[in-house]
This record gives structure tokens, C-alpha cells and sequence, in this order.
């Protein structure tokens, strides 16, 4: 696909390269969606189907799957070490990205976006299917989950604060604010306070994302990140939202986009942050 001066160019591919390698047995297509149901209403032909709620999630404690989950989950959708991944999915890629960025916690090598997501290929009239692909059993094997790459947890957020360290509040500027606790019409995780971590600066994340949902250009994103909010790649950035995928979204413009070294995901968000006692709020 064109470059438009992304610092990591071929984490991205065209619905016209999706196109063409729908039935390259080194690629897997992978559908994740915000709307767990629209994968069965229609999908890309050769396409799998990952819940990020079902398949990616612990469904006893709050965090990711294991790794023997992983691996399995892997085997079974025929993906193995070597298979270039490729998520899409609704809104201009809020959850593909989050599938991305889970995929890179456990290490696998070859994983992109399809740039556009189900808005871009259903704007040009492209093929969808109903039918649900079979691949033979995939061989896989994981590497212990990097958390400490490009995941922050609770107390290394407090750090962070405590030494003026830079973070990106990616939600609404209401959520922002403390006047809103959730946005209407999203599932509802129970924060009991509102507001912002003390010293973020806040970018919705679908301003990196253009009408077609396609990502913006590198320049363009600077000029948001950068020359407003005063980011730069020399820093160790901290993206939250409320459980961590609206910032999973912004983790790969500044990483692959934008090519920061050091940004983290907290996926804790303000699920935790607004229901955790003594911790600093701003509003």
C-alpha cells in the first residue's frame, strides 16, 4: 500500500492486498469486532473469527488468556508461528487493533491491520460470505506473555504520575472530564469516580482515523499528537481508556505510525483507576 510516512509501513496492508491473498495459505484473515455478532451477518471470504471478550479474555479473572490458551487458540484457527496475521474489523479498527496488540504480548512476529477495516471493504462493494472457513490444525508455540514491553499495570501508572511521566487519555473529552463515567450505548464496566489520571492529555482515538477509517497520514498524526499535545518519540508514553481497547488503537499509531519505542497500553484503564482507593483523580 502507498506509504504515507509511517515509521512501520507494512504493519498496514490495502483491502486491495487483503484482496489478493485471500487464499495464500501463509496468510490468515482474522475478523474481531466490537459487535460480537456481525462476524455471523457477513465477513471476508477465508476469514476467522476471534471474540475479543470469548477468546482473548480470561473468563474467571480480569486478564488475557495463558499461554497454553494461546497456543491452543492458535492450533485452532490454523495459525502457526510463522503465519502473517491480519485483523480487521469495525470501527476503523478499535478492536483489531486490540487483537493486534494481545497477539504481541504473547510475541507473534507477523502481525498487521487491514487499513479501512469493514468500512473501507464494504464502501467498495467488495465480496462477503457468510460461510465459515476450516484449516487444518495449526502448530504453535508461544512465548511467555511480554507484559512488561507494552503493558502498564496499576502501580507503574501511580509510578508514572509521581515522576510527571507523559500519558494519553484516548476516550471522550466528557469521559475526559468527569461529566460523563461511560459513554451512552457502550458496555457499562462500573467506575465509581470520574474524571482523568492527574497530568494526561486527552486524544480521542478516533482522531487518528480518517472518514473512510483508514489511519491518517504520519504528518497529519503529528500534528495532533505532537504540535498540540506536545508528545514526541523520545518519551515513555502511557495510553489508557476504560479497559484498555480504545488505547490499544492509539498504542499502534504511536508505535507503528509514529514509531515511538516506548509506549504502553494500560489496559487496567479507568475501570480501575475510578473504582481504586486513594488513588489521585483530576477532573
Amino acid at each position: 500500500m502507498t506509504n504515507k510516512g509511517y515509521a512501520v509501513p507494512e504493519a498496514l496492508v490495502s483491502t486491495q492486498w487483503v484482496a489478493e491473498n485471500l487464499n495464500n495459505p501463509n496468510v490468515r484473515l482474522v475478523e474481531s469486532n466490537e459487535d460480537t455478532l456481525l462476524y455471523a451477518q457477513g465477513h471476508i471470504p477465508s476469514a476467522v473469527h476471534i471474540d475479543w471478550a470469548k477468546d482473548l479474555n480470561d473468563q474467571v479473572r480480569r486478564d488475557y488468556l495463558s499461554k497454553e490458551a494461546f497456543e491452543q487458540l492458535m492450533a485452532a484457527n490454523g495459525i502457526s508461528n510463522d503465519t502473517t496475521v491480519v485483523f480487521y474489523g469495525d470501527k476503523n479498527n478499535w478492536w483489531a487493533a486490540y487483537a493486534f496488540w494481545v497477539f504481541k504480548l504473547f510475541g507473534h512476529k507477523d502481525v498487521r491491520l487491514m487499513d479501512g477495516g469493514r468500512l473501507k471493504w464494504g464502501a467498495e462493494s467488495r465480496e462477503m460470505t457468510r460461510e465459515v472457513p476450516s484449516y487444518p490444525q495449526g502448530t504453535y508455540k508461544a512465548q511467555a506473555r511480554t507484559d512488561y514491553k507494552i503493558r502498564a499495570f496499576r502501580d507503574q501508572v501511580l509510578a508514572h504520575v509521581n515522576q510527571s511521566g507523559p500519558l494519553v487519555d484516548v476516550r471522550s473529552p466528557g469521559e475526559f472530564s468527569g461529566e460523563l463515567l461511560h459513554m451512552p450505548n457502550y458496555p457499562q464496566e462500573g467506575a465509581l469516580r470520574g474524571g482523568h489520571i492527574p497530568g494526561a492529555r486527552n486524544i480521542p482515538w478516533a482522531r487518528a482515523a480518517n472518514e473512510d477509517g483508514t489511519f491518517k497520514s504520519a504528518d497529519d498524526l503529528r500534528v495532533i499528537y505532537e504540535q498540540e499535545q506536545g508528545f514526541n518519540s523520545d518519551q515513555d508514553v502511557i495510553a489508557y481508556c476504560r479497559i484498555g481497547e480504545r488505547s490499544s488503537h492509539t498504542w499502534f499509531v504511536l508505535t507503528y505510525l509514529l514509531g515511538y519505542p516506548s509506549v504502553r497500553n494500560y489496559d487496567g484503564s479507568w475501570t480501575e483507576w475510578g473504582n481504586s482507593v486513594g488513588v489521585p483523580i483530576e477532573k
